[in-house]
């Protein structure tokens, strides 16, 4: 079964936290310096939010799948949707290790597909959003900024 993703920019990350757990009536499931997702069941979601990213408010949209058959199965549908597809493949973004691909609508909202297959103890980076969104080619998206001491591979 897919779910959701949302990953959001934020200002002050124990504000936010706060603010999202009385919103999702949970606690995140993941915590880091500069990062916290919910892995929500109602709604189905994988909700993230993390304040290394100089971009605030929503950054990107995702789809996760729960195995390498679902994957393939959107990676089908992003290469018949007639844009740019990066195809960033294994990758350690967002404190986790997954196998991903990335897209932008026509109007520029980027989105990922992604199956998720471990976790990592650093954050890790993934393709530039801006480029994406300006041509479909990619450098580092879930890059936090460069004051991060959990920055990197």
């Amino acid at each position: 079964m897919k779910r959701l993703h949302v990953h959001v920019g934020v200002e002050d990350l124990h504000l936010s936290v706060r603010f999202y757990s009385t919103l999702f009536g949970a606690e995140p499931t993941v915590t880091k310096a500069d990062y916290a997702k919910w892995m929500l069941d109602d709604p189905r979601v994988n909700f993230a939010i993390s304040s290394g990213n100089p971009h605030k408010g929503v950054e990107h949209l995702g789809i996760q799948v729960e195995n390498a058959d679902e994957l393939e199965e959107v990676y089908g549908r992003l290469k018949a949707a007639d844009r740019p597809v990066v195809e960033e493949g294994a990758t350690t973004c967002c404190y986790a290790r997954s196998q991903k691909s990335w897209i932008a609508d026509p109007q520029g909202v980027v989105w990922e597909t992604f199956f998720t297959n471990g976790a990592s103890t650093v954050y890790g980076d993934s393709p530039d959003l801006v480029a994406l969104k300006a041509n479909g080619n990619a450098a580092n998206c879930c890059t936090p900024d460069s004051s991060s001491s959990e920055r990197g591979l």
